[in-house]
């Protein structure tokens, strides 16, 4: 779960420079960056599922759709795509890192995660977190990932 803050902090520095800079960051346009991400998150959700107890405190946590409307999807432009995959990881970062602290103390903390919208869903275990992260790494960043201007650019 560590690496996934790395993910979030290189995505943001990435989506910034967007389609007008030239990137620093070439890897990350290679998909294989991201499917090294997703499958960590898919073996610590296996691994949370084998815990038995839960393994600690878990409490609700709000995090993002992991569902894709297409159609309204590619009709965003990329700054609204990218807002949303940037809205989204932020809501696992916290989740994430408020669900760490939950399980190194064995206590509920208070909620101060992002409150319900129409874009959250809740979840209350750390395997179901988890599994929305994986779900959106493959969903929504990798949507946003497979057509930014500064990917086209490289692969062309």
């Amino acid at each position: 779960m560590q690496t996934f803050s790395g993910l979030v902090s290189i995505l943001t520095v990435f989506l910034w420079l967007g389609g007008n800079l030239v990137s620093p960051l070439r890897p990350i346009c290679d998909l294989r960056v991201l499917d090294h991400f997703v499958r960590e998150a898919r073996d610590s959700e296996v691994i949370m599922r084998g815990c038995r107890g839960g393994c600690g405190v878990m409490k609700s946590y709000f995090v993002p759709l992991t569902s894709v409307d297409f159609a309204v999807w590619e009709h965003m432009d990329v700054t609204g795509q990218a807002v949303e995959v940037q809205t989204g990881l932020s809501l696992l970062d916290q989740a994430l890192s408020n669900a760490m602290k939950t399980q190194a103390r064995s206590t509920v903390l208070p909620d101060d995660s992002a409150p319900a919208s129409a874009q959250t869903q809740e979840v209350s275990s750390l395997p179901e977190l988890l599994q929305v992260q994986s779900s959106f790494l493959r969903g929504k960043v990798r949507l946003l990932l497979s057509a930014a201007p500064a990917c086209q650019r490289q692969n062309s």
